[in-house]
């Protein structure tokens, strides 16, 4: 029997003896790599937490100590060592076990960590409840460097610091790299200290000066120097006791640090130095390739994937780069999503505008706004998930000072494996209440191109609001041309009922029109919206539907809804969208199916309200 099949739970593992930890190890790494690979799900970050993650479990008294990861993509070890190995084949699928900590899944998932830069806020908060109950129990931060790019984190540091009788324990996963590659003065800073540069100097003029009875020491203190001096002179003004750099893949090293440090008070920082991809050579030459995967033959490799259908993420970097040859003036920003939002083309094409800030997406936005200001246009590529973080200086900095930004909201919508956490369901609820604003949600590819520029056109803040992956598959112009802004289109006409379509849900709408010969919309604008156009359906038409891909309390169905009222207009409405509640993960398809956005969902509902027509063939049952 293998060590892992004998692990069931963490005090199984405290059972072992020391000496089985590193095959243990191996055998951790392996069934990671066969799991994910057969799943699809975060490859690299977690072949590189392997150890950590052995020696957290051993040295603490999980669950009773708590763990809080972050980012939540580095767990799948955390999880398979707590009593999770079975479902691991279900990683990321509906009703299977979440690619991140989730509180509701297992007592050893203390917080859900799905992005970034909220663990040692959250372990502060778990030690300062221990300390007020009377209970002896640590609370353990682990934050990979990318999150530490972040000003929250920054903020817990300021705060925990001076609480000197919590037992808090951060420890920093340096594997230098976040998702892409890290960026920022607090990473140069790790990456100096980590080079050596400064303490091999000083060793060459130790050479020159000391006796040679002397070389010795001086080659041990430049082994132990980077720990001993520059790290401490950060992070031990915040008040922490500093330890480290260490090997954190070094188990006789990790597993007697950490039981040291367990017998310490005060709040602790071990500075922990991982690879990502480490074992898997593939993944360590090319670690952001394998940062998040889908199907591969671990023997082979990604291959790169067969030609499909452009995505809204490509239509996006193909614009921004299009644009940026026209316009000198424009400026693309993104917090850390290089890859994620489509902007390696523009970097390599445009690296002097091309600006990644870190996992700071409020400093991202009102550094936009003061580009802005100075007369130049930004561009941020950002997750609507994402953008929730940033929602004071969206107000504050941007829209109420009009600023001329142009925001390009990724992942709006479902995002399937991904889940709830980086799920765009509130961006057209929480953008279309704030003045000033233009936003936009295309049906296809063509559109969200031609909304692009209308967006970085207008002279004001505007949102273009995209899903994930591929769109209908829509020829797509190479002109860089406007609509008119605030006007919707018909796509189909037919009676008795209108179908009011927004973005992802005009392709849906149409199959389901053609099975109750409705009329369909795609209004485009979900901000100003096309008010002229609710009125005419709502006088030609018997029953009017609103169908978005967002949350239906204050989203595009309510501004329906508020202009019906304002006209004085009284029709059967129907509102269609997400419901008031969060969706896992699971596959795309299917999720949107579940609450009823497909075309036969769509038809059904319609047909249930207002009993109407009857049964035919749906067609473009997208």
């Amino acid at each position: 029997m293998k060590l892992l099949d004998t692990i069931d739970n963490p005090a199984d593992l405290r059972k072992l003896p020391r000496t089985q930890l590193t095959p243990l190890a191996h055998e951790l790494r392996q069934f990671l790599l066969d799991s994910v690979s057969k799943t699809g799900g975060h490859l690299s970050s977690n072949l590189g937490t392997v150890e950590l993650t052995i020696a957290l479990h051993y040295v603490f008294n999980t669950p009773e100590d708590r763990i809080v990861w972050d980012v939540g993509h580095q767990t799948y070890s955390h999880k398979i060592l707590t009593g999770r190995r079975e479902r691991m084949p279900t990683l990321r699928q509906l009703n299977g076990l979440s690619g991140f900590p989730k509180r509701d899944e297992s007592e050893y998932d203390t917080f859900g960590t799905a992005h970034s830069s909220t663990s040692i806020s959250a372990a502060l908060g778990m030690a300062t409840a221990a300390k007020i109950k009377g209970e002896k129990r640590k609370a353990i931060a682990v934050i990979g460097d990318g999150s530490m790019t972040a000003g929250m984190a920054f903020e817990a540091l300021n705060n925990a610091g001076v609480e000197d009788d919590v037992d808090l324990l951060v420890v920093l996963n340096d594997n230098d790299m976040s998702i892409s590659p890290p960026v920022g003065a607090l990473n140069r800073y790790l990456a100096r200290l980590m080079s050596g540069q400064f303490y091999a100097a000083a060793k060459n003029v130790g050479k020159t000066m000391l006796p040679a009875p002397m070389l010795e020491l001086a080659k041990k203190l430049e082994e132990h120097a980077k720990g001993m001096v520059v790290p401490a002179t950060m992070f031990e003004e915040f008040g922490f006791n500093y330890i480290g750099p260490i090997d954190g893949h070094d188990l006789d090293s990790l597993i007697p640090t950490l039981e040291n440090i367990k017998k310490l008070k005060g709040p602790q920082f071990l500075h922990v130095v991982t690879k990502k991809g480490q074992g898997y050579k593939l993944a360590e030459a090319e670690p952001i390739l394998y940062h998040g995967t889908g199907k591969f033959n671990p023997s082979e490799g990604i291959k790169p994937a067969k030609a499909t259908k452009i995505t809204y993420t490509e239509v996006f970097g193909n614009w921004l780069c299009d644009m940026a040859h026209v316009d000198k003036r424009l400026v693309g920003i993104t917090p850390a999503m290089r890859e994620g939002s489509g902007m390696v083309r523009f970097n390599q094409e445009h690296p002097d505008r091309y600006f990644d800030v870190g996992i700071a997406e409020q400093h991202s936005v009102t550094f936009a706004g003061g580009l802005a200001t100075e007369g130049m246009k930004p561009v941020v590529a950002i997750y609507s998930t994402f953008l929730q973080r940033a929602y004071d200086q969206l107000i504050h900095d941007v829209a109420l000072q009009n600023l001329d930004v142009t925001f390009a909201l990724d992942r709006a919508g479902l995002v399937g494996a991904d889940g709830a956490t980086h799920a765009g369901n509130y961006d057209i609820a929480y953008l279309r209440c704030i003045p000033n604003m233009v936003v936009m949600a295309p049906s296809d590819e063509n559109e969200c191109r031609k909304m692009l520029t209308t967006a970085y056109r207008f002279n004001g803040p505007a949102a273009v609001r995209y899903p994930r992956g591929a769109g209908v598959g829509a020829a797509i112009d190479p002109a860089l041309d406007v609509l008119d802004i605030g006007k919707g289109v018909v796509r189909r006409e037919g009676k008795g009922v209108a179908i009011l379509a927004f973005g992802s849900m005009v392709a849906p709408s149409l199959g389901a029109a053609e099975d109750l010969n409705a009329t369909v919309a795609d209004m485009r604008f979900v901000k100003p919206l096309d008010v002229d156009l609710v009125k005419q359906l709502a006088r030609d038409h018997d029953y009017l539907v609103t169908v978005e891909e967002g949350c239906t309390m204050g989203g595009a169905g309510s501004a329906v809804a508020e202009a019906l009222a304002e006209a004085g207009i009284v029709k059967p409405l129907l509102i269609l969208g997400l419901p008031d509640r969060f969706i896992d993960h699971g596959d795309p398809a299917a999720l949107l199916a579940s609450v009823g956005l497909d075309a036969h969902g769509i038809s059904a509902s319609i047909r249930e309200r207002f009993g109407v027509g009857e049964p035919r063939l749906v067609v473009n049952n997208t």
